[in-house]
């Protein structure tokens, strides 16, 4: 049986507008048949940890799932690893990213390019010790930089990336503990910035599609409308906002108790939300036919694994979490994990599903 999360509360406030719009094109609308259940007992390794992908990880950021949905590299935000992980293997590391681990810097997300199988292109959003930026990491390179001077604070560096499109790279800076710079148009602080075309030589400038983010938590698109959902952190409160593929805004969910909302992935109306500082994992469910929620988010997962940073959907429709317990806070210090939210498959909870 769900529970519900009774802290939450719909609120009409929302961040400044697009000042451009951006072109989000959906995916096509597809549902992906319910995965099995993961093997009962995980292979041998040095750190034992049952029901998850991999153990003995730092405090992670990024995660990006394999098209298997049995693989995944996950970044690790202090140490700027970025390591192959999987079910039936021990870990293997891509990359170290130099970084800026200070406050809440250092390796923040990852993502791959959309044309990873012919380019096998990374990019990092990243501190350094002068700034926040955006960074390209190919095979076997240097990494080399796509946008820098985001800037950096000792609060307020936590972001996101997500391709929107092919071409279109989409990035979502905190404020660097500093409100007045999200709300200044010529600072890259606090925004949702679209990048078109990356690249490392004559880039044009980012335009700003969202103003006015507190300290991110995540981005994460619906596949069945395109929508973009932008977790962040504000000083009153935690929300979750909406925008549409016509460039609509809306404050979807807000949390008055803050209680860390971080990564998200969507589908069919439906946003998980992982809140750090609570151990959960709530679902937002939207009305197909006005986006209004529907009631206060249901829990789905509540203590299991801890303090979850980054969700993201598999190809068999799961969705998976990797753990920020050792940066945290919690006096356990407990074991930092990428594990599934669903152990037993299921699929991706959505609108129509029984919930007991």
């Amino acid at each position: 049986m769900l529970l519900t999360s009774g802290c939450a509360r719909f609120n009409d406030a929302q961040s400044q507008p697009f000042t451009t719009a951006p072109e989000l094109k959906p995916q096509p609308s597809s549902t992906p048949p319910p995965p099995p259940p993961l093997p009962p007992t995980p292979f041998p390794k040095a750190c034992p940890a049952p029901g998850v992908m991999q153990g003995c990880l730092e405090s992670t950021s990024g995660l990006i799932m394999g098209p298997d949905s049995k693989t995944a590299l996950v970044a690790e935000r202090t140490t700027g690893a970025v390591k192959e992980i999987s079910v039936s293997a021990e870990p293997k590391v891509k990359t170290v990213i130099p970084v800026d681990p200070s406050g809440d810097g250092g390796l923040m997300d990852i993502v791959l390019s959309p044309t990873y199988q012919q380019d096998r292109l990374m990019y990092a959003y990243v501190s350094t010790p002068t700034d926040n930026r955006v960074i390209r990491v190919a095979d076997g390179d240097i990494p080399k930089d796509i946008l820098t001077g985001i800037p950096k604070g000792a609060t307020g560096n936590t972001g996101a990336l997500m391709f929107t499109s092919p071409t279109t790279l989409v990035v979502l800076t905190g404020d660097a503990g500093n409100p007045a710079l999200a709300a200044d148009p010529k600072s890259l602080a606090g925004k949702v910035l679209r990048i078109e075309q990356p690249t490392t030589v004559g880039q044009a400038p980012p335009t700003t599609a969202l103003s006015g983010v507190g300290s991110g938590g995540g981005l994460c698109t619906d596949p069945v409308d395109g929508s973009l959902y932008v977790a962040d952190r504000t000083p009153t409160a935690d929300r979750l906002q909406r925008i549409t593929k016509t460039s609509d805004v809306s404050t979807v969910w807000t949390w008055p108790d803050k209680p860390g909302v971080a990564g998200c992935a969507a589908m069919d109306g439906t946003v998980l939300v992982n809140l750090i500082n609570t151990k959960m994992t709530v679902a937002v469910r939207l009305a197909p036919n006005t986006g209004a929620v529907t009631g206060e988010p249901d829990v789905v997962r509540k203590d299991t694994h801890a303090h979850a940073w980054a969700l993201r959907m598999s190809p068999d429709g799961n969705v998976w979490g990797a753990t920020v317990n050792k940066t945290a806070g919690d006096a356990e210090k407990l074991d930092d994990v990428v594990f599934p939210l669903f152990p037993q498959g299921g699929g991706f909870p959505r609108n129509n599903d029984d919930k007991t």
